[in-house]
């Protein structure tokens, strides 16, 4: 049997590890990706003991710093390891006023979500196109459809990740490359991302509202594969989505801004 090879980032937690813990099943082999090398390592040994013809290899990094990304992408070459499938996972998360977060926070989010998603993207898609074959999955939001005040920047960088993969999505099948590059657009999922006092305040969510990280990445990692641009997990998610079309973007804003600030509990009252 012929293994393929995965490369997940923000592998450590939430929907990343989700990621990693299907592909391992289906029989990839994996390039673990996130900042914490001791979860990584615990990770890996986890999945190649449940799964004994797998390999995982560890690469510690931090895509907010300056070169992370090429850097990643030259340990991947240094290391003899072909990427089939590259996920753009890792991304940060900031709730608040705009004025009232710390703008280096904001702006290191600005560089995981666009900037060293980007540059992977390019890195590897080149890489793929010289193969003829490849799938990339970059995590976007259901935030992406919406100015969302509050969660301003975040929703920005999301909106930037869905047009950028829609956009490639068709570049790359018009020039016959045989690589499919798919955006997942997930709503509300049940991950640390929810509360982490890190980010600012937190959103009161009803537990109703919340998807299973595990079900958000299959149904991502099954739309890659079958070639699709999108996938919105859910059927309310994607209603939501099909709905932001009827509106004005300042109209979709003023709805979303009210529901945040009635709903978003600041880090200050924990």
């Amino acid at each position: 049997m012929t293994h393929k090879t995965a490369l997940v980032t923000g592998a450590s937690d939430g929907i990343g590890l989700e990621f990693c813990t299907i592909l391992a099943a289906r029989g990839y082999h994996l390039i673990l990706v996130a900042r914490r090398k001791d979860k990584l390592n615990a990770l890996a040994k986890q999945l190649m003991s449940q799964h004994k013809t797998i390999r995982c290899t560890v690469i510690s990094a931090d895509l907010g710093k300056p070169q992370a990304a090429q850097k990643l992408f030259q340990t991947t070459l240094k290391k003899g390891l072909q990427v089939d499938f590259l996920i753009n996972n890792a991304g940060l998360l900031h709730n608040g006023y705009f004025t009232a977060l710390d703008l280096q926070a904001q702006e290191q989010m600005i560089t995981v979500n666009m900037l060293a998603l980007t540059a992977l993207t390019h890195l590897f898609a080149n890489d793929m196109a010289s193969r003829g074959a490849g799938h990339i999955l970059n995590v976007a939001s259901l935030a992406a459809w919406t100015p969302i005040p509050n969660q301003n920047v975040y929703a920005a960088t999301k909106a930037y990740v869905l047009s950028f993969t829609q956009a490639l999505h068709n570049e790359m099948q018009a020039a016959g490359t045989g690589v499919i590059v798919s955006a997942l657009c997930p709503g509300y999922t049940a991950t640390k991302m929810m509360d982490n006092p890190d980010q600012g305040g937190k959103l009161m969510i009803p537990d109703t509202m919340m998807q299973s990280a595990e079900s958000v990445a299959e149904l991502g990692i099954d739309a890659c594969l079958a070639g699709r641009a999108i996938v919105i997990p859910g059927f309310a998610n994607r209603l939501t989505a099909w709905i932001t079309r009827l509106f004005s973007k300042m109209m979709l804003a003023k709805i979303a801004g009210s529901f945040y600030r009635k709903n978003m509990q600041s880090s200050s009252t924990k």
